[in-house]
Formats: structure tokens, sequence, C-alpha cells
């Protein structure tokens, strides 16, 4: 008979104000019962969901938020029995929208996993998974880093829970997990390993947009199941009852790629003591019915598929088929690219490993032509500290036959903001000029692609763009006083001179300002 544990049961998982993040209360319902204040009566446990005839109304994930059922009507609130607020199933697909690009939501699991480096993670691997239940692709992320514990995993599972408070981790919201998931595909399941002192464990959670919907469920439903490993052999861990632990494992099997008990506990065996496995199946399609990502354009990567066959290659200029080849516009479809330039510093003792292949990080500050570092120390506030951020600007090294240019700004070692015009999408200035900074003195977005546009991040746009037309162009007065020409306009013309053979000041054959300098 598994073991009957003795301590309060977590398979509800409720998020009140005193969390780390201070959200608001949020609940999301497991399967199995959890033991409620003195002061309020048990809840009947839910019934494991009857399959009907729904289906999703569209696989593309921009058309997947139709979600109406009628909802099931709710005994009356027993006098001193606390109502707690449910999320609707339709969040779940309403909160991924943050996501405006799969990559995105991508970084976002990559970020989940450099976090454990501090847990002693050394590798992530990302790869595609061959689900043979019906044939289709899915998506893996896999890690040896802490893992989690049954705790852990249902703070994992539940919305705006974040134990990450450092200036070391990158993520600090509690959501990434649950966006991100549900912006790749409609399913997810996880698998996790976790130890402390004796104590070892094996979790399974499962996310699924498509359970919620073909049940009909107006609350979202995350069933679990627990596993003490501490032995010879995995023993289930009640909370309640036995029967409600069989109801989380059937539901489980019912709704993921996995048919039977000895199918899921397969995929603990490459994790090791210790290390999370994450598939996401049911991958979203674009609006042609094919899946947003593409894994058979390249055995070594996994594309963006409408990124990477937009236009026609063969009436392609031959500088724009040159320009695609570099990782300024490769990042764009490439996610090994994307991952390549993700992290500013590079890892010493974690690797990714996209399908089977080492990513080679790639420094951009390290392939530039007469570099310039300048410090910005942004004015936080009277009684904020001093801070400062160094700016690398240069020439790209393939210039003029490449077009590249833009800042590539940083969050705690994080890429938000790839190849950023500081200067203005339509204008031609600061053209072959690429910087990167790190500011970690303003917050980034929620999903980490953009920064939240307050009165710091518009300062220092404009001291962007300012040291991008400094490094570009001579001011008025110093096109032709050739003694007030300054160090850095110096390297910028000198440069430019090599690249275009002619003087990009009067857009004419070198004059006497290009002479003096190349003196």
């Amino acid at each position: 008979m598994p073991p009957k544990l003795n301590k309060q049961p977590i398979n509800v998982v409720e998020i009140d104000s005193s969390d780390d993040d201070g959200e608001d209360s949020v609940t999301i319902v497991a399967c199995n019962s959890k033991s409620l204040p003195s002061n309020t009566k048990a809840q009947p446990q839910p019934q494991m969901p009857k399959p009907n005839n729904q289906t999703l109304e569209c696989r593309s994930f921009w058309k997947a938020g139709g979600y109406a059922v009628n909802p099931a009507p709710r005994a009356a609130i027993d006098q001193g029995q606390l109502e707690h607020a449910r999320v609707h199933p339709k969040f779940l697909h309403s909160n991924a929208t943050s996501h405006k690009w799969a990559f995105g939501a991508i970084a976002e699991l990559l970020d989940n996993a450099v976090d454990e480096i501090f847990n002693g993670a050394s590798f992530l691997k990302i790869d595609k998974f061959d689900i043979k239940k019906d044939n289709s692709p899915a998506l893996l992320f896999q890690d040896d880093g802490g893992g989690m514990n049954p705790e852990s995993i249902r703070k994992c599972m539940s919305l705006g829970y974040s134990s990450k408070k450092s200036n070391k981790t990158i993520g600090q919201y509690g959501n990434g997990f649950k966006t991100s998931t549900m912006r790749l595909g409609a399913d997810v399941i996880v698998f996790s390993r976790a130890s402390s002192g004796s104590k070892a464990t094996q979790s399974v959670g499962l996310l699924s947009y498509t359970l919620l919907l073909k049940t009909g469920q107006d609350d979202v439903i995350v069933p679990m199941v627990d596993f003490d490993i501490s032995g010879h052999c995995a023993e289930p861990i009640i909370y309640s009852s036995q029967d409600d632990w069989t109801s989380n494992l059937n539901m489980i099997l019912e709704w993921s790629p996995f048919e039977s008990k000895d199918m899921l506990m397969q995929q603990f065996e490459d994790i090791g003591p210790h290390g999370t496995k994450i598939i996401v199946y049911n991958l979203w399609l674009n609006d042609e019915g094919v899946y947003e990502l593409s894994f058979d354009d390249d055995d070594e990567d996994i594309q963006l598929r409408d990124e990477a066959h937009r236009g026609d290659q063969k009436k392609l200029h031959k500088k724009t088929v040159e320009l695609r080849r570099h990782i300024s516009y490769r990042f764009h479809f490439s996610l090994r690219a994307y991952a390549s330039i993700l992290y500013l510093r590079k890892f010493t003792n974690f690797r990714i490993i996209l399908r089977g292949k080492l990513v080679e990080q790639y420094t951009i500050a390290d392939d530039l032509m007469y570099p310039k570092t300048a410090i910005y120390r942004p004015q936080l506030g009277v009684t904020s500290k001093e801070v400062s951020a160094e700016t690398t600007i240069g020439f790209i090294k393939q210039a003029p036959n490449l077009d590249a240019l833009g800042i590539n700004v940083y969050h705690k070692n994080r890429l938000i903001r790839p190849f950023w015009k500081v200067t203005g999408e339509n204008s031609s200035k600061g053209r072959f000029i690429v910087g990167v900074l790190e500011a970690n003195f303003i917050e980034p977005a929620h999903d980490k692609q953009d920064f939240e546009r307050s009165s710091l991040f518009i300062r220092l746009e404009a001291k962007l763009k300012q040291m991008v037309m400094e490094y570009c162009l001579l001011g008025k007065k110093g096109r032709h006083q050739t003694n007030r020409v300054n160090p850095l306009t110096s390297v910028t013309l000198l440069c430019q001179l090599i690249l275009e053979k002619k003087c990009i000041l009067i857009n004419l054959p070198i004059c006497h300002i290009c002479l003096r300098i190349m003196e």
C-alpha cells in the first residue's frame, strides 16, 4: 500500500497577496484535495472530466481563443466559507498573446534553464520530440538543474507566482512558463526530479488547453502526480486518497502523449537524479494550416516557417541574399542564430544544445571594426545610487556590402531589443553602425522583447541616438575645420574611406579633410 504522508496536501495551489510578487489571489485547481483553513468547509472533489465532441475551433494560435462553454451551476457558498478567484481556461490563451513572436516564447524557457545554472545546471537540450500517438511533432526542453519538488512544480503551474528575486536570475514575474508554453502549443507536460537531503521525488504535471476545451471546463484544472523515489522504487505520494491520485494519473494518460504509466515513467530515465523535461505538443499552425515551427528545413535548427520563406529566393538581389546570411537577419527565423546572441556573456560551464549540436555563442562587440566605448550614467533619482552602462559601437565588418545597423540592448545578460534602430526605422543615418549595451537600470516588458516606455527609457533612446550620430557624422562646424575634428569622427571617416572610397560628408571623391585624416 503506498505511503500516506502526514502533511498538508498541496494539490490546490493558492497564491494570495503575501506571495513573492504581491499578485492578486489566484487559484489553479488540481484534482486532489487540499486542507482548508479551519473556518472553511471542504469542497466536493472534482471528478475526472468526460470527453465530449467539442474540438479546437482552429489550430492557429491567433484564432484559438474562441472558448465558449455553459458553466455548470455551482452550489451556494455556505456561511463562513471563503470563495476564491477562479481562472477561466480562456485566460491561458489570452495571457499567452503577450508573445507576438514564437522565439520570444522559446527564450522564456531558455531563461528558466539558464537560471538553473545557480542550481548546478550544465546543459539545456532543445529538440524535436516525435509523438507516436498521432505522429505529430512536439518541442522538447530538458535541463539538469535542481529540478522541482511537488511544491515547486505546483508553483510553476500557478499564475503569477515567482520566488526569483535576485540580481542573478532573469525570471521575475512568475508568468513565463505559462505564457511561453501556451504560445507554442495547446498542451504541455512537465517531468521533474528533485532531491533534498535523503528525500528524492519525481513529479508529473499537465497543463492542457485541449483538455479544458474538450471537457467544457470553466476553471483551470491541472492534473499532477508525485512519486517518492528515495528507495529502490517509485512510490506514489498520496495527499488525500488513492482514488484522487489515480484520477489524476488517468487524466494525464488520457490527455498526454503517453498512454500508459510505464510510458510515463520512461520519460524519467534520461533525466538523472535531478532535472526537468518539458514537452510542448499540439503545436500551433499558421494561417496556411502548417506548423509555425519548421523542423525540416535544417536538421540542426528550428526555424520560423513564415519568416524563413518570406519572398522568392530566386528573385532576390545579390546583396539581399548576402544580408540574409548575416546574423542580423537570420535571428528573425533561425533559433540557432537567435540563441547564439541571446546572452551577452559567454557561458563557462553551461551548454545550449539545439537538435544535437552545440550553439556557439556570438559576441557582437568582438565583431566590430573601429569599436568605440562610451559610458552612460543615467540619472535614476535624487536618492538612488549612481549607475553606469558601457556602450560599445563600431562598424560591422561586412560593410558596405552588408547594410546592418542597430544597437543590441541587453538586460541582466539577456537580449531584449536586437538591432534597435535608434535613428528611426526609415532613416538612412547610422548605416553600418552596430552597438551593444547592457541596460540593467530599465525594466523589460513582461514578454522580454522590449522595455517599458519609462522616462529612463526615453532618455536612453535619445542618448544612444546621440552616440550613433556623433560616431557617424561631423557637425557643420567641423566639416571644413580640420583642427576641430575629434578622434571619434576621425575613426569614422577613415573607416568610411576604406569602405566606400569617397567622402561621406559631401558625397564627393576624397576631400581635403579626409586626406588630412589619412595622413
